[in-house]
């Protein structure tokens, strides 16, 4: 496999404050990886390294094969894309999408306003770059925008043309930091299918920093979830939040956010839970505590309280369309737990009332008292309860 980035033992701290702690990545060449986490966790920092604005205390990072720790950032063959576009606002939008072009391709006099007209090559050249301008503008719906500047266009507008100006230099890795954080919503989501096409179509490596896990899960190939300045896990979308290693990624990713019940083992292949006993092969010691992690849409409703059922008392409804969302209130847990039920259960328990849920043992995680993740060697969940499955 062909890497694009290469990260080696990044360590960065400001001043006695440590912000990356040793993250090794490596990213193959086309592929569009995520660095997911919340604000502070250093995920900025070490795309501002790999671009050549930070440098790193420690370690070494790689572009294409190169080492280019020594190399300035317009030597890194990377294009940024920043949160705040970063146009200038007293260009035109053509005249943005052209700068990185007239200062990579022509010489200090032939950027001369009067004296570089009329040097030799400085017309063909600008007669390449015009046409590389409209050719990217094009590509990103913007043609018609050219003689206008950032003041006067929406924020979408100004975002494709931040976009097409990393674009337009037909860079080796495209490094984007939160660019859609200042849309609204509904912008949101017509910029992350933008986004996922241009990556599709150009065919080269993408870094994305986001807080938001639904960019992260929408458009990446995979995750890297970042936390305190940890590279916690790095995986596909989809084993992120079905398959955590750590059960601060377990927390961190999805929405709701996933339930944690404290537990304690009784006996091999038992677990006395929330006033039930779960029949689960957890891999510890009789006495041993273990919390187990729950997705709301790892619950089903039971007709009354019995072995395996956890019974509680609403706290909450939330009427979302399609799902319906009860807050439950369980003795022995701080938080309530949050199962997802069909929207047909609209006649069940009013609030206040009595909930009976019966989880799903084949999409329990286990977790230990220090958060890493417990896979026993013959992992099993003896018994599985039958459940009536959400629509």
């Amino acid at each position: 496999m062909t890497f694009g980035v290469v990260l080696r033992d990044i360590t960065k701290s400001f001043g006695p404050t440590p912000v990356l702690r040793g993250v090794s990545l490596d990213i193959a060449e086309g592929e569009f990886l995520t660095l997911l986490g919340p604000s502070g966790c250093g995920k900025s920092t070490l795309l501002r390294i790999v671009a050549g604005l930070e440098t790193q205390d420690v370690g070494t990072v790689s572009i294409g094969g190169r080492p280019v720790d020594a190399l300035r950032p317009k030597q890194r063959d990377v294009a940024m894309v920043f949160q705040s576009y970063a146009l200038y606002p007293h260009m035109t939008v053509g005249q943005n999408l052209a700068l990185p072009l007239r200062m990579r391709r022509l010489s200090k006099l032939q950027r001369l306003p009067l004296l570089g007209r009329v040097l030799p090559g400085t017309r063909a050249l600008a007669g390449t770059i015009a046409r590389d301008v409209a050719q990217t503008a094009a590509a990103l719906e913007i043609d018609h925008l050219l003689e206008r500047k950032p003041g006067q266009l929406s924020g979408g507008q100004r975002q494709r043309v931040a976009v097409g100006r990393a674009m337009v230099r037909q860079p080796e890795v495209f490094l984007m930091d939160e660019p859609l954080s200042n849309l609204d919503a509904k912008l949101r989501v017509a910029m992350r299918a933008e986004i996922k096409d241009l990556h599709r179509r150009l065919g080269v490596t993408f870094v994305y920093v986001t807080h938001d896990q639904a960019e992260a899960m929408t458009l990446s190939d995979r995750v890297a979830v970042m936390l305190e300045g940890e590279l916690l896990q790095v995986a596909r979308p989809r084993d992120i939040y079905a398959d955590p290693e750590d059960r601060r990624v377990a927390e961190f990713v999805g929405s709701p956010k996933i339930n944690l019940i404290e537990g304690r083992v009784r006996e091999a292949g038992a677990v006395d839970v929330a006033g039930t006993t779960f029949h689960l092969d957890t891999g510890l010691g009789r006495g041993k505590a273990v919390t187990l992690g729950l997705r709301p849409e790892a619950f089903g409703a039971a007709e009354r309280a019995g072995p395996g059922v956890i019974t509680g008392a609403v706290r909450l409804l939330e009427h979302l369309g399609s799902d319906l969302y009860a807050h439950v209130d369980v003795p022995g847990q701080q938080a309530p737990l949050i199962a997802r039920l069909p929207a047909e259960d609209d006649a069940g328990p009013a609030n206040g009332g009595t909930l009976h849920l019966r989880p799903r043992l084949d999409h329990v995680l286990l977790f230990a008292p220090d958060g890493r993740r417990l896979r026993p060697a013959q992992a099993r969940r003896i018994m599985p309860l039958p459940l009536r499955e959400p629509a």
